[in-house]
């Protein structure tokens, strides 16, 4: 979001940006679930509901669930929430006390050790570098663990890396956690429906259905049907669990959008053409812009298996000076360089605890993947060696 506004900043003064930073597709929500958000309106939803979430919706998330994951919930396992941030934040809110720790493997979404932090927990970094193809292995897990570790947070596909775990590496994983029934397993699924190639998205509940009492499923609609600003995430989990979340999110939000959780009832349960569409578009994007990266001196990136971001080392640039004399030092400085430079906006590696990289979200046209690569490239032979 900071990325974002000094995006706008620079446009409002009149420079001509592209932007890299975007966390979400550039297509419009599909016009069914649209559509439904304004019968809803003119029928009357415009009111409070539960605090966990329409039963309608919530329904329709159990069917989505064994459905596509195979996993079977009862209503009283799932919690609506305002995006599937608001049920994160919560769930540490509601299990974590004063030193309890939590392990993220890097890269991870800027946004996990601080909701762990807030909430009074100790974020353990666990290192995953591209050697691992930015994967948590068994052996790194379980050395990690310790007597004060409360929970494990997975992301698959991940943001930011497009990293997406195999059914083996699941299953050593959850080998783990079985061995340690302290620790539990909150994973994050939001980009499932976003997978290239022969890659698959797998839940680690149906690798290991025994971690389903201690285990937390994050997911929503926001970037399958294009809905971020609709704002519905949910959880599914064990019902006490789920109880804390409620109690917390009645005193806090109360309930989520009436409406949104209309169109999102659509969204889960009607035509899903728009997910598969949306999936083969990014895939071919995908493609353009790692062929791109990969052919500009002093970038790299691997083929990202999920999510819709590329993952570009950019050591080889580290050390080299720019027109104006300075000397990139870090990702942080190449970053700048290539938004005052070149007009391209992209985020830091370090945010995601992975230094001397940077995030590109490919979720725009192939149009301004070639524009804003092209804009890369020349700004990279404007750089001197010391």
């Amino acid at each position: 979001m900071a990325a974002k506004a000094r995006v706008d900043a620079l446009r409002a003064a009149g420079r001509s940006i592209i932007d890299f930073t975007i966390g979400e597709p550039d297509f419009p929500t599909p016009a069914h679930i649209v559509a439904a958000g304004v019968d809803a309106l003119q029928s009357g939803h415009t009111r409070y509901t539960g605090s966990t979430g329409t039963p309608a919706l919530r329904k329709a998330i159990t069917a989505k669930l064994e459905r596509e994951n195979h996993l079977r919930y009862d209503i009283d396992e799932i919690v609506v929430g305002n995006g599937a941030k608001h049920i994160i934040y919560n769930a540490f809110a509601a299990t974590l006390n004063e030193g309890d720790e939590v392990i993220i493997p890097t890269p991870y979404w800027v946004s996990y050790p601080d909701m762990v932090a807030i909430n009074g927990g100790k974020p353990v970094i666990v290192n995953c570098d591209a050697a691992s193809g930015f994967k948590l292995t068994a052996a790194a897990l379980e050395s990690a663990i310790t007597a004060h570790t409360r929970w494990l947070v997975l992301n698959t596909p991940n943001n930011p890396s497009g990293a997406v775990y195999t059914a083996d590496e699941l299953n050593a994983i959850c080998a783990v956690l079985l061995r340690h029934p302290q620790v539990w397993l909150m994973t994050d699924e939001i980009y499932e429906h976003f997978v290239y190639g022969n890659a698959q998205h797998i839940s680690p509940l149906q690798i290991a259905p025994a971690l389903k009492t201690r285990t937390l499923v994050v997911n929503g609609v926001s970037k399958a049907y294009a809905m971020t600003g609709w704002r519905i995430g949910y959880g599914a989990g064990p019902q006490a669990l789920m109880k804390a979340l409620a109690l917390l999110m009645s005193q806090s939000t109360t309930c989520p959008s009436a409406v949104s959780q209309a169109a999102a009832v659509t969204a889960l349960s009607g035509p899903q053409q728009c997910v598969l569409q949306g999936r083969d578009l990014f895939s071919k994007r995908r493609d353009a812009i790692v062929t791109q990266i990969n052919s500009i001196p002093g970038l790299s990136c691997l083929p990202p298996d999920g999510a819709f971001y590329v993952f570009v080392n950019v050591s080889g640039l580290l050390g080299k000076r720019t027109p104006q004399g300075a000397t990139l030092g870090n990702d942080v400085d190449v970053m700048m360089y290539f938004l005052e430079q070149a007009g391209v906006a992209t985020i830091d590696g370090a945010s995601y605890g992975q230094p001397s990289y940077l995030r590109m979200s490919f979720a725009t046209s192939i149009e301004q993947i070639e524009s804003g690569c092209q804009q890369l490239r020349d700004a990279v032979f404007q750089l001197a060696s010391q």
